[in-house]
């Protein structure tokens, strides 16, 4: 299948932020990581996750991922 995956990056980046816990500033946050395996991995190459392979069900979010996380979630989610 033929699709944009920056931007399907982007909503699920967003997404995270809404599935972050354990947030910690200046060091990101957790989030849950039920999302396509070939995104998160791409967000990984990005910088804005941790590793998303191994048992654990969340993922850590740098703090740069959790910025835009928080911030592109307002952008798409949040009705003004």
């Amino acid at each position: 299948m033929n699709y944009d995956r920056d931007r399907v990056d982007e909503y699920t980046l967003a997404l995270l932020h809404l599935v972050s816990h354990e947030r910690h500033k200046g060091l990101g946050a957790r989030a849950w990581k039920g999302f396509d395996w070939d995104t998160m991995n791409r967000l990984h190459d990005k910088g804005y996750i941790t590793n998303p392979a191994g048992k654990a069900k969340s993922v850590g979010m740098t703090e740069e991922g959790y910025k835009k996380s928080k911030e592109l979630f307002y952008t798409h989610f949040i009705n003004k």
